[in-house]
């Protein structure tokens, strides 16, 4: 598809404010099954982005939407580690993670030579793709020697590299503060934290802030997507929707506004650890706050006690989420907390995150959510293994899952007329397909007597 249409200096925003419907916006309207007018007034009212940076798109992105209209999207978080994991592993992950339906990745490495690592990821990422740069800005220097020339050199050699979407930590600021000092788990954010430790040390307000129009500018030239960062996320129950997180969202409704008048596109990032039942207030005031910008959540997580698990709290967390006003999840694997993801890891959290994402859309009732799910239920009662595997989120653990049931009985495999669940005798599937055709020979006869 030829990108672009004449308007190669403008972002997805300034088109939409103009009235343009973009090759970009048509490939999203198409994908989403929705009219391409209401993808570019979604935009143009800030509440829907589609993260494509120019210089991926001439590449190999396909162009994403996020925002309410569209069904919820799932981010999956890899990159290499300062102590462990290698280029070919992060690409192993990332791979899995498009297997099994992730929206977007995100690089979040820390170690090795980091511009050649995003090289590699971005050369083989077809989705939105997204990075911390305050991680590049430390990687090399300590955190107190970082600066203005060093922000903008990052910012913009990862903005030529193709980045669709840049993490940026301007909400916290130096008043914020003295308000984490109450809490129990303090600045979990790494972006947070570093920008903390730089404010504390030299005495002045967080340079992302201050700097924030000239990150403006670099960014629209490109158009990268702001993925306002939620430095002061809460990172334990007991700190939830505290003083802290609220004034910092306040200061990330003021940006989102700056961000949208220089024409930039704006996602909100939150939390976090949150109780299951301050997950709508959570939902609910971003979007006053923040005027309805795409709202991308970590989870959330909503307990703390099931470390080994945490892609059964956050996808819990994750429905609520999705059905409130989240419109991007960020999966959380289950060795959150405990240790870098393995490709399994990788695997089991971006499907966690997708359950919860499509959850959250059949139950706010988004056009076309849950005709997957009738599919997949009339497989099942016609016992159609094989259109049951298809309309599977993971149908290769579906396949494998029933193979290894079925080992040693038969009929088996697609020809299974049962499950190895109740046996032949009691599989209520089975007997029910009995029924339906006693039911309509009975209606059959009726008619001819």
């Amino acid at each position: 598809m030829n990108f672009f249409d004449g308007w190669e200096m403008a972002t997805q925003l300034e088109r939409a404010k103009k009235g343009i419907i973009s090759d970009e916006v048509r490939f999203v309207a198409k994908a989403e099954q929705v009219d391409a007018e209401l993808v570019r007034d979604e935009i143009a009212a800030g509440r829907l982005v589609i993260p494509a940076n120019k210089i991926h798109l001439k590449s190999n992105l396909r162009p994403a939407g996020i925002g309410r209209l569209l069904r919820t999207k799932v981010n999956a978080n890899i990159g290499v580690s300062s102590v462990r994991s290698t280029v070919e592993e992060e690409l192993e992950k990332m791979r899995v993670a498009l297997g099994v339906g992730a929206d977007a990745i995100m690089d979040l490495s820390t170690g090795g030579d980091l511009d050649v690592i995003r090289e590699s990821l971005l050369a083989e990422c077809p989705v939105p793709f997204g990075t911390v740069p305050i991680y590049q800005m430390v990687s090399d220097r300590t955190v107190e020697e970082v600066n203005e020339k060093s922000i903008l050199e990052v910012i913009e050699r990862q903005a030529k590299q193709g980045v669709d979407f840049f993490t940026i930590h301007a909400g916290v600021l130096r008043e914020h503060l003295s308000l984490v000092g109450k809490r129990v788990a303090g600045i979990v954010s790494r972006g947070g934290a570093l920008l903390a430790e730089w404010m504390l040390y030299h005495g002045r307000q967080n340079l992302l802030y201050e700097m924030f129009d000239e990150l403006c500018a670099i960014m629209r030239e490109y158009d990268v997507c702001f993925s306002l960062g939620d430095g002061l996320r809460p990172g334990c129950l007991a700190d939830a929707t505290d003083e802290a997180q609220i004034a910092e969202l306040r200061t990330l409704g003021e940006l989102t506004q700056r961000a949208q008048e220089a024409n930039c596109q704006v996602m909100v990032e939150g939390p976090g650890h949150i109780p299951f039942d301050q997950i709508e207030y959570n939902m609910k005031i971003q979007q006053e706050i923040c005027r309805g910008a795409p709202f991308y959540v970590l989870g959330p997580v909503v307990t703390d006690i099931a470390p080994g698990y945490d892609h059964i709290t956050s996808a819990i967390g994750g429905t609520a989420a999705a059905y409130y006003g989240a419109s991007f999840l960020c999966y959380v694997t289950p060795r959150e907390h405990l240790g870098l993801p393995n490709a399994e890891d990788v695997r089991a959290g971006v499907v966690a995150a997708r359950i919860a994402a499509h959850a959250g859309d059949v139950a706010r009732g988004l056009a076309g959510a849950a005709a997957q799910d009738k599919r997949l239920g009339i497989a099942r009662a016609d016992l159609d293994w094989d259109a049951h595997f298809a309309q599977s989120l993971d149908p290769d653990t579906a396949r494998k899952m029933h193979e290894e049931a079925c080992e040693g009985i038969a009929p088996k495999g697609p020809d299974a007329d049962y499950c190895s669940m109740c046996g032949r005798q009691w599989c209520s599937a089975r007997i029910n397909k009995i029924i339906r055709e006693k039911l309509k020979a009975e209606k059959t006869a009726s008619k001819i007597d």
